[in-house]
């Protein structure tokens, strides 16, 4: 089946579980985009690191390095991250430096060891990095008003499952090892009838993205996936052919939305800009056209507390314990 462009990197990242030997990732873009540096083509079978990054000197002529997670927003598209981080290019006067990387657990290392200044996380990367390293929240997306998101349990539109104990013995597509939506939510789900994925499952698989999770599940590769509740809704809007196929059996949360994280050792005063670029930028033309297109109403400040209830879930599984 064709895919639109857009969609074609991440089903070429699911081919790869099904044996095939795929080279993927980002090439340079043409110089109409003077304002990012794309990273390096990205090999599956083993992710390259990049050199370590000097600590910010306020020059012009430093890059603002930004890494982003396999899924961390309604953008699933390197277009439409393009679009983003060439507005803070512009709006900071500096290059930006996009850095991807396979796995949430990579991008977190990449924060840690300060060899990017800014990510794009999901929420439960962003608690054990707190834990951690004192990961801090810069900002968050606001959708339809709100700052939250959901896991969505999904089938192919023809499955007679209707709810997660009918996927017992049954194939399984997980997004990543640290995902909330895509991991710890259905394993929390399993605690909770005294299961854990190895004894529940019959098999299961990551696609290390949330789209890669839906196309799993639209083309019956799988029996059932978790997935990112804004990631589901921006492929409704971008294909809703693609979606069509599929269908939710079970919503899980509401939980805190993934956040735009920088770590606590970043220059004070770049902080303070960036802060105030994000919660600005719907406030002008330009701003407005890339927020639209990313499905976000606007960058809000996020407080700790709304990423508890993951927190939890997250302890609870870790105790081996559900209640």
């Amino acid at each position: 089946m064709d895919r639109p462009r857009w969609l074609l990197p991440h089903f070429a990242i699911l081919t790869t579980l099904l044996g095939l030997a795929i080279v993927a990732g980002c090439g340079e873009q043409g110089s109409s985009r003077p304002h990012i540096q794309l990273g390096r083509r990205i090999d599956l079978a083993g992710v390259r690191q990049t050199p370590g990054q000097a600590p910010y000197r306020d020059s012009s002529k430093v890059p603002l390095r930004v890494a982003i997670a396999s899924i961390l927003s309604p953008a699933v598209t390197l277009e439409s991250y393009h679009d983003l981080l060439t507005y803070i290019g512009k709006r900071l006067g500096r290059p930006v430096e996009l850095v991807q990387r396979r796995t949430y657990a990579e991008v977190n290392d990449l924060i840690r060891s300060r060899q990017i200044d800014l990510a794009f996380v999901c929420s439960l990367p962003y608690i054990e990095g707190k834990k951690e390293f004192g990961l801090e929240l810069l900002v968050a997306p606001q959708i339809r008003g709100r700052v939250v998101y959901f896991s969505y349990l999904i089938v192919p539109d023809d499955s007679r499952a209707n709810s997660l104990s009918d996927l017992k013995g049954k194939t399984f597509a997980f997004s990543d090892p640290l995902s909330n939506s895509g991991r710890l939510a259905p394993t929390y789900q399993l605690a909770l009838m005294n299961e854990t994925p190895d004894t529940f499952f019959g098999r299961y698989v990551f696609t290390y993205s949330h789209d890669n999770s839906i196309v799993a599940v639209a083309d019956r590769l799988v029996d059932g996936a978790a997935v990112d509740s804004l990631v589901y809704d921006f492929l409704a809007a971008k294909d809703p052919g693609l979606v069509a196929k599929t269908k939710i059996i079970a919503r899980w949360g509401p939980f805190g939305i993934p956040p735009v994280v920088v770590g606590p050792w970043l220059d004070p005063e770049l902080k303070r800009t960036l802060k105030d670029l994000f919660l600005s930028m719907h406030e002008d033309d330009d701003g407005k056209r890339t927020l639209k297109a990313l499905m976000i109403h606007r960058f809000v400040e996020v407080k700790d507390e709304q990423y508890e209830s993951i927190r939890r879930m997250a302890e609870k599984v870790r105790e081996g314990r559900g209640t």
